[in-house]
């Protein structure tokens, strides 16, 4: 059985990414955080997938996530089938 490893990105290369804050953001956030898909949980946290370009991007878009005031939950490497497509 073949096992994936999760993307990572490292300097300038590209992988894709699940940034979980606690709270709930609407879809409307997408543009604020580079086009990422943003998905409200039931449990109410909200995830925020996507690609990221690299390791200075991701820090980017952490900066964004504290500028919120958003408390920080996990940021994961994700295989591809693992994001959310936008309805």
């Amino acid at each position: 059985m073949e096992q994936h490893q999760p993307l990572r990105a490292t300097h300038g290369e590209s992988a894709v990414y699940q940034i979980t804050v606690k709270g709930q953001l609407s879809a409307d956030w997408r543009t604020w955080f580079d086009g990422m898909t943003v998905t409200q949980t039931a449990n109410g946290e909200t995830l925020i997938t996507g690609v990221v370009a690299d390791q200075s991007a991701l820090y980017g878009l952490l900066r964004k996530v504290r500028d919120l005031g958003l408390p920080l939950i996990s940021v994961t490497p994700a295989q591809t089938d693992q994001i959310d497509e936008p309805d």
